[in-house]
C-alpha cells in the first residue's frame, strides 16, 4: 500500500515536471526588430554605469604610460608643430592673418576629437564582447562612453589652445558664448557617426580595416589645416576648373567643415560662418537620429554574431 502510494505520488510529481518543462520550452523570446530610438529614461536609470565606463575607458587608455592624459595634449600640439613647419614656413599657406600655429591647433583640436572618437566607439562594442554576452545593460552605452572619454581628452587639450590664445593676444568676446552649442555640435556627431560604426563593425569586421583610411581621408576632406573659400561663388568667379568647382561644392556638403570653421572663428574672434553652420546641423542631427536608430534595430543580435 506505501509503495503503491508512493508510486503514485512520484508519477504525479514527475508529470508535473514534465509539464512545467514543457510550458518553460515552449517559452521564446525574439529580438525586437523594430526600428526605435532611445530609452532616455532607461539612459538615466543606467546613468552611474555610464560614468564607470567612462572612466574604464580612460584607465585603460593611459594605463602604464609615462605622460598618462597629457598624451591627450602631446599628440594634437606635435601634429600643430609639424603642420607649422611644413605648411606654414615651406608651403606658407594663407591663414586670413591668424597666426598659423593658432589656425592649425583651432582646427585640429575639433577634429582630433572627433577622428578619436568616432575610431574607438567603432571598435568598443566589438571589444567588450564578454560583457555583453553575460549581462544585461543598454548596448549603447558603450559607444556613448568612449566618446564621453574622448570628451575628456578633449578638455585637456583644450588647455593648450588657451594657452595659445594668451600668448598671442586673442580677446575674449562675446562670441565664446557660442562654444558651448558648437561642441555639443561635435558630440552629437561622434555619437551619431561612432554608434552606427559600432553596429556595422560587428555586423562586417570589414570596417575594422576601413575606418582608419576613411578618418584619414575625412581629416584632408575637412579644412583643418588650410582655408577654405568663403563660397562656391568666390571659387566660380576665380576659376573655371571643374574640378575645384566640385572640390568646392564637396567640402559644403561635408558637415565637419562648417563646424571646424565655426570652432576657428569662436577661437580667433571671427564672424561665424551661419550658412555653413544652417547645412551642418540638419546633417548632424539626422545623423544622430540614424545612427542610435540602426543601433537600437540591430542590437539584439549583438550576443549572437559577436
Amino acid at each position: 500500500m506505501f509503495d503503491h502510494d508512493l508510486a503514485m505520488t512520484t508519477g504525479t510529481m514527475t508529470t508535473s515536471a514534465a509539464d512545467r518543462a514543457g510550458q518553460l520550452a515552449e517559452t521564446r523570446i525574439d529580438p525586437e526588430r523594430s526600428w526605435r530610438f532611445l530609452d532616455f529614461g532607461e539612459l538615466w536609470k543606467y546613468r552611474e554605469l555610464l560614468y564607470l565606463l567612462v572612466w574604464r575607458d580612460i584607465k585603460v587608455r593611459y594605463k602604464q604610460t609615462v605622460l598618462g592624459a597629457g598624451w591627450a595634449l602631446f599628440q594634437p600640439v606635435m601634429m600643430m608643430i609639424v603642420f607649422t613647419l611644413f605648411f606654414g614656413r615651406v608651403v606658407r599657406l594663407d591663414a586670413d592673418g591668424v597666426p598659423y600655429s593658432l589656425f592649425v591647433y583651432s582646427g585640429l583640436l575639433p577634429w582630433t576629437f572627433f577622428a578619436t572618437a568616432i575610431s574607438f566607439a567603432a571598435n568598443s562594442v566589438v571589444s567588450a564582447e564578454r560583457v555583453i554576452t553575460k549581462i544585461y545593460f543598454p548596448r549603447i552605452l558603450i559607444p556613448f562612453a568612449t566618446v564621453g572619454a574622448a570628451l575628456v581628452d578633449f578638455a585637456i587639450a583644450a588647455l593648450g589652445l588657451a594657452v595659445m590664445m594668451l600668448w598671442y593676444g586673442v580677446p575674449l568676446g562675446p562670441h565664446l558664448a557660442y562654444l558651448p552649442l558648437i561642441t555639443l555640435l561635435f558630440v552629437l556627431a561622434a555619437l551619431g557617426i561612432g554608434t552606427l560604426l559600432s553596429a556595422l563593425n560587428v555586423m562586417f569586421r570589414d570596417f575594422r580595416y576601413v575606418i582608419p583610411f576613411l578618418v584619414q581621408l575625412w581629416m584632408f576632406a575637412t579644412p583643418t589645416i588650410y582655408m577654405q573659400p568663403h563660397s562656391t561663388t568666390e571659387v566660380a568667379a576665380a576659376s573655371d576648373d571643374v574640378v575645384e568647382l566640385l572640390a568646392s561644392y564637396l567640402l559644403c556638403a561635408n558637415p565637419m567643415t562648417g563646424l571646424v570653421a565655426a570652432f576657428r572663428a569662436i577661437v580667433v574672434g571671427q564672424s561665424l560662418p551661419w550658412g555653413q553652420l544652417a547645412i551642418a546641423a540638419p546633417m548632424i542631427v539626422g545623423m544622430f537620429i540614424i545612427g542610435c536608430a540602426y543601433f537600437r534595430r540591430v542590437e539584439d543580435t549583438f550576443a549572437d554574431v559577436i
